[in-house]
């Protein structure tokens, strides 16, 4: 469904350590900077990017906005989540584990990124 999605970071150096470690325990590769001070995470099928904003302005959280990564398991998830606080990401909303809702049960794991972007890892309940 999505070709990229792209966040603001207003320190690009210090989200790309933390998103490396996160995404890393997922199996993601460290990001790859470009020219302009921009980070990006390839996949098969889609870009996750980090860049300071165009317009100047400090980057800012969109308030009810979450992104979220696929995890192969819970434990992988817990692992993301681990990395995620050694990397200066904050715990937020309940502690990971699985949750019930319309759309059957999940496993999530919630964080705050340096930059206050809310990020989640998924794992689907079978």
């Amino acid at each position: 469904m999505f070709s990229h999605i792209m966040i603001g970071a207003n320190d690009v150096k210090a989200s790309k350590e933390f998103y490396d470690a996160i995404l890393g325990e997922l199996g993601h590769k460290p990001g790859v900077m470009d020219d302009k001070g921009r980070c990006f995470y390839f996949t098969d099928n889609g870009v996750f990017a980090l860049t300071k904003p165009i317009n100047g302005e400090v980057s800012s959280h969109g308030n009810g906005s979450t992104i979220g990564f696929a995890a192969a398991s819970p434990e992988q998830a817990d692992a993301w989540h681990a990395a995620g606080i050694a990397n200066g990401g904050v715990a937020c909303e309940d502690a990971p584990g699985v949750r019930e809702g319309t759309i059957g049960k999940l496993y999530l794991a919630y964080l705050r990124d340096p930059s206050d972007n809310k990020i989640c890892a998924l794992h689907r309940v079978a």
